[in-house]
């Protein structure tokens, strides 16, 4: 039975003139009729506010006078959202015509589903389908390092990855948040980080989720594409900035959700990931030396942060290291009623 249940859209835009059409038409043509819109454009200079403009009579838009970043302008979009789900989207994301239905669906299997991520597929900045699919993400999974990869990144898609299943958490590129978690699992008014500013934000959000008690369906019926920017081994092409965020980021998520015990457990291959970082921030990527200055200047607030997570957690160190693998970790779940469906491929929204 369709569910009424309304969904929130909150896109932040920055210099996404080349993809945010596209993108909006996409959500704009989804078949679930109870959703709302919100884009927060974070001061971009590049066309992007004169596209946004031939949707403002269909979509909320609110202009920023500067960059909030990823985190704090989500935070921004979700304090306007009324929805009992907001799903957060990148503009690189072609969405097919069922998604938000099927989002919505896998969550309301388990009222403790506090996120539900779909199987992404990776596409062109043209946006034109490729030939032969490949996965950009079905969830997202920490290995023994700290390192947080997408599942399935990269791999030909062969029609695996059918199954509808728990996983650590979802990609914020298009993930689906209960209004119930995300507000219990803010911290002090906050879902995503803004010291994150951007990159890693959703691994924390999926990281905090776990240990209050919440989980992370993933459903294979919900379709998308996702341009994705970037991939391990690229940090060389990435502006310096996100390089910078990316190591705070690193030590940060660590500093508030890591216990004592899950840390000694891993201490090894930690210590290794730890002396690779810090060796290219010393040699080849000098500018990301300014992270570890931040997380010095700002400690004090990093710890209230984390004594205030630790002080609400409801799981054990036993299931939070269960999740940590070098293979991603998935665990099954009960498969709703089957229904036909097309390709992928005949139902993306052609522009």
């Amino acid at each position: 039975m369709p569910s009424s249940e309304l969904v929130s859209v909150t896109i932040v835009t920055y210099n996404s003139g080349r993809y945010i059409k596209r993108c909006l038409e996409s959500v704009l043509e989804q078949k679930y009729p109870h959703k709302e819109i919100i884009v927060i454009d974070n001061a971009s200079t590049d066309g992007t506010l004169d596209i946004l403009e031939q949707f403002e009579d269909r979509v909320r838009i609110v202009y920023n006078d500067g960059n909030l970043g990823f985190a704090g302008a989500q935070n921004q979009a979700i304090g306007l959202s009324s929805g009992e789900w907001v799903l957060t989207l990148n503009p690189d994301v072609l969405l097919m015509p069922n998604f938000i239905a099927e989002m919505v669906e896998a969550g309301q299997l388990d009222a403790k589903a506090g996120t539900v991520c779909g199987k992404l597929l990776a596409i062109s900045p043209s946006f034109d389908l490729p030939e032969q699919n490949r996965v950009d993400s079905t969830g997202i999974f920490f290995t023994p390092m700290l390192r947080h990869l997408d599942r399935g990144s990269q791999e030909v898609d062969r029609g695996h990855y059918q199954n509808f299943e728990y996983v650590f958490g979802a990609t914020a590129a298009a993930a689906l948040y209960r209004r119930e978690m995300i507000d219990d699992i803010s911290i002090f008014g906050e879902f995503f980080d803004s010291d994150f500013f951007t990159y890693r934000e959703d691994a924390d959000v999926a990281w905090r989720a776990q240990l209050l008690g919440w989980r992370c369906v993933y459903t294979p019926n919900a379709i998308g594409y996702h341009v994705r920017a970037v991939l391990p081994g690229n940090r060389r092409a990435l502006p310096a900035a996100i390089n910078m965020h990316s190591v705070k980021n690193r030590f940060l998520m660590r500093i508030k959700n890591m216990s004592g015990s899950l840390y000694w457990r891993h201490m090894g291959a930690i210590m290794w990931r730890d002396a690779v970082v810090l060796g290219c921030c010393l040699t080849r990527e000098t500018s990301s030396l300014k992270a570890f200055g931040y997380l010095v200047l700002h400690w004090r607030k990093f710890l209230e942060k984390r004594r205030e997570i630790m002080r609400r957690r409801r799981v054990s160190d036993e299931y939070i290291g269960s999740w940590f693998s070098f293979d991603p970790v998935s665990h099954a779940m009960p498969k709703p009623k089957a229904k036909s469906r097309v390709t992928a491929k005949s139902r993306v929204a052609r522009g």
